[in-house]
């Protein structure tokens, strides 16, 4: 095969790429250009790490084996799908993933955009510590019917083994043979593979040790779950492998388009215009949240990044600052005039804007590649290491202390309880000094420690709507810990534009975490009051609300004293 196809083969409905760069074109084509004279993209394949860094950095090698999945997971894929085959065969209705970040997040990219093939189980993705999400899974699946994956990089992770630890016992007491409803995927040598070996789980599979978490979509933490919903796996990988060549080292850096995006992000968020907002059509949505994990936690570090604008409500055009730089996706098929309307309202009104469009569901493949490909680039324009997460450590650290000495159970000690939804005469006032020091360029991290079900999410969004009306500033949303795995590392290590807002409950009806002294409601009462002490250390501006145990009430109090 031709080791270079052009974008007329990579995107196969014949509707190319659109960059709309505006005055931003000069320094783009500038950009590819010196890549060209420096061998951008061969010292990319060969690891060098001089792209990203000044001096020895022998850790980058070691991060690099996401290049060559599309090549090297092809010996993989009959072993998934006979496994898959296998747990549609015994009529499994539920396959639950336990597991955070890049364990997570891949696999419920693919259930939403896939959806679960005729036979085989539906997959839910369980990636909060809050006890009403943990119970909101026992309560939708049949124990004896479900299979759980157990996904951890490190096989370390305290929120997966939490999981394991829960559903573990509750199986065990409808269950002869309780390994039989469990899976593990880690990297090898693990202590989540020693416990695979010990509790006899059905299978344990290990993953190439050289890929990180976010980079992990098209490996077995991402390629074995699609198997188990019946998706098309080869197609998606095909469709890698092209992309693999389209971006491969011997193509020009104008001609690459992994290169062509990440030299476009890159020179934009050079310039200011790092709010980079991503709209979808309808079947895409959940692309978004993938790649906020991908380029915010590979770029947001040394007080530089991309910070991801993901599930946004969208507004006029003329009332967005001038930080922002669009990315519109569209699937062959997937209509929605609305976007369309708006994407015309930001042609029109000179926005940067970049389209792509995606001719079948599996050319996710080739979107996943090349955005890995256009991240790796970015952080090379910004002059960052983007295989790194030197900021997650701390969040987790300052958990587990505040776990030690025992939030979750009365007093966040030096994080304090934060003002009470249900106090107006603090609340008005906490909202107003905190609003007072938003500056032009800034970004609204709206970080909810909340279950996220129950109607909790459209709430928040109305809140995340009410705050860009009345700042003007691009918006973030997350669930915790979950976002802790993702965008975490932005807010604590990016640029200092993070304008915080930290939600918290009381949940009414706790769960014991089995075989600890925890509950899952003090772990996640801990992990907030964490990341809000991390913050704090780097001197984020941050305002916790508590939201008591009316959630619902809490928001809605929160809202009328946001729009008041």
């Amino acid at each position: 095969m031709s080791p270079f196809l052009g974008p007329q083969k990579l995107n196969r409905s014949n509707r190319p790429d659109e960059f709309r760069l505006g005055p931003f074109q000069d320094n783009f084509e500038k950009r590819l250009a010196a890549w060209d004279e420096i061998q951008f993209s061969r010292r990319l394949h060969a690891g060098n790490p001089s792209l990203w860094v000044s001096g020895p950095a022998p850790d980058i090698r070691d991060r690099l084996g996401w290049l060559d999945l599309p090549e090297t997971m092809r010996a993989r894929l009959d072993e998934f799908r006979t496994f898959g085959e296998q747990i549609r065969a015994e009529r499994f209705a539920h396959v639950v993933l336990l597991g955070m970040g890049g364990s997570s997040l891949a696999p419920e990219l693919y259930q939403k955009t896939f959806g679960n093939a005729s036979g085989f189980p539906e997959l839910i993705v369980l990636d909060s510590t809050h006890p009403a999400a943990v119970a909101a899974v026992e309560k939708a699946v049949d124990l004896s019917r479900t299979l759980f994956v157990v996904s951890s990089k490190s096989g370390t992770t305290i929120e997966p083994l939490s999981f394991f630890r829960y559903f573990w016992a509750r199986v065990r007491s409808v269950e002869d043979r309780p390994g039989r409803h469990f899976v593990a995927i880690s990297d090898p040598s693990t202590p989540l593979q020693t416990l695979a070996r010990d509790m006899k789980f059905r299978r344990a599979f290990a993953a190439f040790p050289d890929v990180g978490g976010r980079y992990s979509a098209l490996t077995d933490f991402g390629l074995l779950p699609a198997a188990l919903i019946g998706a098309d796996i080869r197609t998606l990988l095909a469709r890698a492998r092209l992309s693999a060549e389209n971006d491969g080292p011997g193509v020009p850096a104008d001609r690459a388009p992994g290169l062509r995006l990440g030299a476009a992000l890159g020179e934009f968020a050079l310039a200011g215009l790092d709010k980079l907002t991503i709209r979808t059509s309808p079947r895409l949505r959940s692309f978004p949240d993938w790649l906020e994990q991908l380029i915010a936690e590979s770029t947001g570090k040394d007080g530089k990044g991309i910070v991801p604008i993901a599930g946004e409500p969208a507004g006029p055009a003329g009332r967005y600052g001038q930080d922002r730089v669009f990315v519109v996706l569209t699937l062959e098929g997937d209509a929605d005039r609305g976007l369309e309307k708006d994407v015309l309202a930001l042609e029109k009104d000179g926005r940067p804007l970049i389209r792509i469009h995606l001719e079948d569901a599996p050319a996710l493949g080739r979107e996943i590649y090349r955005w890995e490909i256009a991240t790796a680039a970015a952080g090379s324009v910004l002059g960052v290491h983007p295989f790194n997460q030197p900021d997650v450590e701390l969040a987790k650290e300052l958990a587990r202390k505040a776990m030690a000495e025992g939030s979750g159970n009365g007093s966040d000690g030096a994080a304090g309880d934060g003002v009470k939804a249900g106090s107006a005469a603090a609340l008005r006032p906490a909202l107003d000094a905190w609003l007072a020091s938003a500056r032009p360029r800034d970004y609204v991290s709206l970080q909810a420690y909340l279950a996220p079900s129950g109607g909790t999410g459209p709430a928040l969004q109305e809140i995340r709507h009410t705050l860009l009306k009345k700042t003007g500033l691009a918006t973030t949303l997350g669930f915790g810990p979950r976002f802790l795995h993702s965008t975490g590392q932005l807010h604590k290590g990016g640029p200092d534009e993070a304008l915080v807002l930290q939600l918290v409950d009381r949940p009414e009806d706790d769960i014991s975490v089995p075989e600890t002294a925890t509950t899952f409601g003090g772990l996640i009462r801990a992990q907030a009051t964490g990341d809000f002490l991390a913050l704090k250390r780097r001197g984020r501006r941050v305002l916790r609300v508590d939201l008591g145990r009316d959630v619902r009430g809490g928001l809605r109090k929160l809202g009328q004293a946001l729009g008041a």
